[in-house]
């Protein structure tokens, strides 16, 4: 006998394909009045809600389509055929500029949208805007000669369906073997899966047969920084540069230099970019940001005040500031980002980053109230674009639990490959993991590199191809592997990372997001040292939902995400405490603010490290720092950050409720 669910489904199924067919057929009332039946039985799901506003559409009914779109973005405020409605409805009733915006945010949220393109491309051609018009006229002539498969898994994989994006895009390929848009967009899909391997090939193989196909080169420079092979990357950036030519290519380039640490190429290119387009706000942007990692702060600044000048509503630009840490907004720039903020055309990624700098700025200020109201917004704008699922996390936090025991490192103590090279670091972003890097790769006998993902990737080709709902085999497949293949896993890493390191005998990877796989690493390198960062649970979570990640860290978005992740992340590293005694060492972030010597001949020891001087005096050591902290660790230890938090006690109660286990260990501890 079928489920309650599984019957509710099937009927669902049954009356939206009923729908399609009506309006297929243009049968628009009927379609009307079966959408109406399928949102009264179903009130909570937003495709029926959109089906109905479509056919209300065709009715010509565009006031009740309207509606019905606003209660569709209620419950889903990231629909983009939503927008795409809302658009072709004010084209309707002559809203030319609200016609126009709605468009703009639906190709925000689903850029494979052709019937967007086509309405905004109309929109503004009517506002006089012909340059913008025509640049969208061609992505929708593009768009439009796309075979309708393809254009079908374009458009899920922006809806980040991509299971069936990867099942279309496959039986297609069926057909039409080596199709190199259709190889070109598996590629894609693959690497938002995380399988970046396979990516990696499909774009290596499409270039071969079709070496003059310039977007595949752009996606496969792409995927080759995902897996952090900038060397690769550089050289494609070249060919692409030598064969295609351009301004496009010319800063491309010039971001590849900065990612294998040729920062004064980069510069170079930039400035001559610059000189022919002075007001390019994103080379402007890049330009601060290669700054800021060698170190010259004061030029950085002007960069990114340059940025916002030729772009006054890029939040990026902002942020970037705000990102220095040691950075004072003025009177004139707060008011400014106020009035940006609020602003009917800007865009909502604008908005985000304007709050999180306004958050900063006012904190910076002791207004703490106001401070946290726009932390607060800015957290929930970032958050609505965000996958993370609290269930999902713990989920599989009590898999690595269940898999990880005693019994698979016993049988396994001979395992993986003996390089005693990598010394990681983890734990949460914003607990002092950046600060402990710099102590220890100012030690001459350890290179520090950057947050690297390499263990990530192979946690995710192990947990091979898989819908989000189905179990994954990870880390169950981890009682599967012979040594033979957890050596490979060990040695894998080892030559992957080669390229980052310098001639120092160890190396840091940084990646704080390693703590969930640290049987795998014991598994497959099992000489590799171990240091969790860790600091105060509410100065932590605090950090963290202040701070605007440039990727992934998707749980730090809202005060109960961030607290329950704190507490999956103790309850995980409280297990590999028990069935790896002594295999980490956890470093607390107030024990080296309070005792930098002691707590640095304590990590040396802990790494078989004879102690260095220069270890003391890390922030005099010259490296390259990519992470928010980079400005912070160039300046001795200081103490005003360890209670941050405590301005904003009272908005934090929620919190602090959460964390009240945590809280009352972390004091005893």
């Amino acid at each position: 006998m079928q489920s309650h669910n599984s019957q509710s489904d099937a009927l669902q199924a049954e009356l939206t394909q009923k729908i399609r067919v009506a309006l297929k057929g243009r049968s628009f009332s009927s379609a009307a009045e079966q959408a109406q039946q399928l949102v009264d039985k179903f009130p909570g799901d937003p495709e029926s809600y959109y089906l109905l506003a479509v056919s209300l559409r065709y009715l010509g009914s565009t006031d009740r389509a309207q509606a019905v779109i606003d209660m569709l973005l209620k419950l889903d405020s990231s629909h983009a055929r939503a927008y795409q409605e809302q658009g072709h409805n004010f084209a309707k009733l002559g809203g030319l500029s609200e016609q126009v915006e709605a468009y703009r945010q639906a190709l925000e949220l689903n850029p494979a949208l052709h019937a967007s393109w086509k309405g905004l491309a109309v929109g503004l051609r009517a506002q006089g805007k012909e340059p913008d018009a025509l640049k969208a006229l061609r992505q929708f002539q593009h768009l439009q000669s796309l075979p309708p498969a393809l254009l079908s898994a374009t458009s899920l994989l922006y809806e980040k369906k991509l299971y069936k994006a990867e099942q279309l895009c496959r039986s297609f390929l069926q057909k039409n073997k080596h199709h190199p848009e259709a190889m070109r967009l598996l590629a894609l899909i693959g690497a938002e899966l995380g399988v970046l391997d396979d990516a990696d090939f499909l774009l290596e193989s499409c270039l071969e047969m079709n070496p003059h196909f310039h977007q595949a080169r752009f996606d496969y420079i792409g995927v080759l920084r995902k897996r952090q092979k900038f060397a690769a990357a550089l050289a494609q950036a070249r060919m692409l540069r030598d064969g295609q030519g351009g301004q496009q290519s010319d800063i491309l380039f010039a971001t590849q230099c900065a990612m294998v640490g040729d920062y004064q190429t980069a510069l170079q290119i930039y400035d001559q970019v610059l000189a022919e387009s002075p007001r390019l706000h994103g080379v402007l942007l890049q330009r601060g940001h290669a700054l800021k990692t060698i170190g010259e702060a004061d030029q950085a600044i002007n960069a990114y005040r340059a940025s916002y000048e030729s772009r006054p509503d890029f939040g990026d630009a902002y942020w970037s500031l705000a990102n220095m840490k040691t950075y004072r907004f003025d009177d004139a720039e707060i008011e400014q980002m106020q009035e940006l903020q609020g602003g009917p055309a800007t865009e909502r990624e604008d908005r985000y980053h304007l709050c999180f700098s306004l958050g900063k700025a006012l904190e910076d200020r002791g207004q703490y109230t106001e401070s946290f109201s726009w932390y607060e917004l800015g957290n929930g704008l970032k958050q609505q674009e965000c996958q993370y699922s609290i269930e999902q996390n713990r989920r599989d936090t009590d898999l690595q639990i269940a898999h990880c025991t005693p019994e698979l490192f016993s049988k396994n103590l001979n395992s993986g490959f003996n390089s005693p090279d990598p010394i990681f670091i983890v734990g949460l972003p914003r607990a002092g993991s950046t600060l402990l890097e710099q102590i220890l790769a100012s030690h001459p006998q350890v290179d520090g590199t950057f947050e690297l993902h390499n263990i990530l990737a192979s946690a995710r080709r192990l947990d091979g191809r898989r819908r989000t709902s189905d179990e994954p085999r990870y880390p169950g497949v981890l009682q599967a592997l012979s040594a033979d293949q957890l050596a490979q896993i060990g040695q894998r890493y080892i030559e992957e990372t080669a390229i980052h390191r310098g001639k120092a005998a160890f190396f840091i990877d940084k990646m704080p997001n390693n703590f969930r796989h640290i049987g795998l690493i014991q598994l497959a390198l099992p000489n590799a040292k171990i240091i969790d960062a860790r600091r105060h649970p509410m100065a932590c979570c605090f950090s963290g939902f202040k701070q605007l990640f440039a990727e992934g860290q998707e749980f730090t978005y809202g005060l109960e995400q961030i607290g329950e992740y704190y507490r999956d992340y103790v309850r995980l590293m409280d297990h590999w405490d028990q069935v790896l005694p002594g295999k980490v060492l956890r470093v607390h972030y107030e024990n080296v603010v309070n005792d930098l010597e002691g707590q640095v001949r304590r990590l040396l020891d802990y790494c078989g490290l004879p102690f260095a001087e220069e270890c003391l005096e890390f922030h005099r050591t010259e490296r390259a720092v990519r992470t928010p902290s980079a400005e912070q660790v160039r300046k001795p230890i200081y103490r005003s950050g360890t209670d941050q938090w405590k301005h904003f006690e009272s908005e934090l109660e929620p919190l602090k409720e959460i964390l009240s286990e945590e809280l009352e260990a972390y004091l005893a501890s």
